[in-house]
């Protein structure tokens, strides 16, 4: 996974990588999560980053994050987090209704309730909703300087998305990220149209890599993550079998947006045995760790949610399970956050 030709100090860094599911509302999380990441880790000595991907909300928080940090430093990434999470919270008395609104008809739908729907493209709010987060986008991050600041010692920047029309998974890094692709990668089809980006029309990445990996081990030798931190949205697995239809919908959700991301972290551990197993037989080839923090115990529904109060419960909790993390990272070689009970 390394290139042979490179030697490496041991007395460096380790090299980070961080992915980050997407999941609506539930991505704040996400912002929690990076704030202590970016706030209490050793970034001088212990770590370094060498990418971040995201896909959604989880390439909001990777764009944020990546911004900050190529641009100043780690205290301004988390201000342009809180910044970016603060200005999509519905604030105002009539964003509230609507968020009311959308919210009590997501309930409605996973409890199997007839709800009319209406296509995006034949729905008003559909653009504004489109035009609101491109608002705040550009509001907090110069796309325009994007491309200069993209230099080689510089973490990667990936955003997943999907080609609507080939299936194709596509990936958006360093400097082809324009504020279109990020609002493709968030382009839930039954809320809004599809993003045009070079003739070809876009959607969520949560239907293609969710959130992009392969990206992040696709670099020079040099740059090869020794870990990956994944701070996953659809938690793997659960207690109790569900049997109420909410439940079960709920549960086909997290599954659902799983499939991608389990199947490119099953190839990171199949090359981890081979390397393990001397099938590469140089010790420049190095395995990477695979840790994941996950959100548990909110139904997919409030996905939508953006209630004030709601994300800031989701960002401390992220900002909590962030510090446990760091915490552990002595303690385990492979942990997850919050432990299984």
């Amino acid at each position: 996974m390394s290139n042979p030709d490179t030697e490496r100090d041991p007395d460096r860094p380790t090299q980070v990588a961080i992915a980050c599911q997407g999941g609506g509302s539930h991505t704040a999380f996400t912002a929690g999560v990076l704030r202590a990441l970016l706030s209490e880790a050793d970034w001088d000595d212990e770590f370094e980053l060498v990418g971040i991907s995201g896909t959604s909300g989880g390439a909001f928080n990777a764009l944020a994050a990546w911004y900050g940090l190529v641009t100043a430093d780690e205290a301004t990434a988390v201000e342009l987090l809180e910044g970016i999470w603060a200005d999509m919270a519905a604030s105002d008395y009539a964003d509230g209704v609507l968020n009311q609104w959308v919210s009590l008809v997501s309930r409605f739908q996973s409890e199997g309730v007839g709800v009319p729907q209406v296509s995006p493209y034949h729905s008003p709010g559909s653009d504004w909703g489109k035009q609101r987060i491109r608002d705040i986008l550009e509001r907090h991050i110069d796309f325009d300087a994007l491309p200069a600041l993209c230099a080689y010692e510089e973490p990667e920047l990936v955003v997943g998305t999907v080609n609507v029309s080939d299936g194709a998974f596509e990936t958006f890094t360093n400097e082809d990220v324009t504020v279109d692709a990020v609002l493709a990668s968030a382009a839930i089809p039954t809320l809004f149209e599809a993003v045009e980006i070079n003739g070809e029309a876009h959607w969520d990445g949560l239907f293609s890599q969710n959130p992009p990996v392969k990206d992040l081990m696709s670099v020079p030798g040099e740059r090869t993550p020794e870990e990956l931190w994944v701070i996953q949205i659809n938690p793997q697995d659960r207690d109790e079998v569900p049997t109420r239809l909410a439940e079960i919908t709920d549960r086909r959700n997290e599954l659902a947006g799983n499939i991608s991301l389990n199947q490119e972290l099953r190839t990171i551990e199949r090359i981890n045995e081979w390397i393990e197993n001397g099938h590469f037989d140089h010790p420049e080839y190095t395995t990477t760790t695979i840790r994941r923090l996950q959100l548990r115990g909110y139904h997919h529904s409030s996905k939508l949610d953006r209630d004030p109060e709601f994300l800031a419960e989701l960002i401390e909790q992220g900002h909590t399970q962030g510090r446990a993390f760091l915490e552990g990272l002595d303690l385990e070689d492979d942990v997850e956050y919050p432990a299984r009970n």
